[in-house]
């Protein structure tokens, strides 16, 4: 059962948890994080329900174990789908985040979530990110009542850690599957293979979808070295933007013009009386990002 129904009375038995992710490393789609728990006195049945590390699956057997999961009312689970603007939004702002930060925080937010709902949690299973011993001993001065076991390879040693890895890995598999589009530009279509870096069919999608002018697609997370390579064929664009002058000065119309380049946003000079404009023609790319100017970080 979801984490958001009614609390089921082994939960308030000691109980044990396990956490994994899925999507880490593609350069396409959200990243998940999947939590799986269960009283402690489960354990051993749960053993028996030929959970393994998602990725030794296929995809249909994945999806019959996460259906026969969700049934089991002596289960429960929970994900944090993690969209990829946020992901490249926060490993490119000015107090870059990075994405070992990006995870523990999810793992974290989901260890408070099923705790916020009365689950009496006393052990938490984790697959590592990072360095081992220092991601226990974060965890463990966030949530001091409860024991940690971080270890590589969790989803192929504990049977609580392979079911997280199936409901992070079909979460996120379904979420391509169905994934739409903001973008309505002609041919563009979601045939774009594993998502991997590596992977001929993605390298092929993501050549196929840049823009010389808007980069790529919301699907991509833009802030991986992958999408480099392609930039080398983006032009420099002048746009307008609606923030008043940074200098203080009352210009008559507060709009400036600024140079969108493929590292950021740089001012450029004034040539005369800047353009009147009331922002409602502008491009849904810089709407639907909520682009502005900053003068102060």
């Amino acid at each position: 059962m979801e984490s958001e129904t009614a609390l089921p009375k082994w939960a308030s038995k000691p109980c044990i948890m396990g956490i994994d992710e899925a999507g880490r490393g593609p350069v396409l789609g959200p990243m998940v994080y999947g939590c799986l728990y269960c009283a402690r006195s489960y354990q051993k049945t749960l053993s028996t329900l030929n959970f393994a590390d998602s990725k030794t699956l296929k995809e249909e057997k994945r999806e019959e174990l996460f259906e026969n999961l969700k049934a089991d009312e002596s289960i429960g689970w929970a994900v944090d789908v993690i969209d990829p603007r946020e992901l490249s939004s926060k490993m490119l702002k000015k107090n870059k985040i990075n994405l070992n930060e990006i995870s523990h925080d999810s793992a974290m937010g989901l260890i408070r979530k099923v705790l916020s709902i009365g689950v009496l949690l006393t052990e938490v299973y984790v697959d590592t990110v990072g360095d081992a011993e220092k991601y226990k001993v974060k965890l463990s001065e966030r949530f001091p009542n409860i024991k940690f076991v971080v270890a590589k390879k969790a989803d192929s040693l504990y049977p609580v850690v392979s079911g997280a890895s199936i409901v992070a890995k079909v979460t996120r598999d379904r979420a391509l599957r169905d994934w739409v589009l903001d973008e309505t530009a002609a041919n563009m279509h979601t045939t774009f293979g594993s998502g991997y870096p590596g992977d001929p069919q993605t390298k092929a999608w993501l050549e196929d979808h840049k823009h010389s002018i808007f980069g790529f697609p919301t699907l991509v997370r833009f802030s991986w070295g992958t999408c480099t390579s392609y930039s080398k064929d983006m032009v420099e664009v002048l746009w307008e933007t609606d923030d008043a002058d940074e200098d203080g000065s009352d210009g008559r119309t507060g709009k400036r013009q600024l140079k969108l380049t493929n590292v950021g946003f740089t001012p450029v000079k004034r040539k005369s009386e800047e353009t009147e404009s009331s922002g409602k023609g502008r491009c849904k790319f810089f709407q639907a990002r909520k682009l502005e100017l900053l003068s102060h970080f």
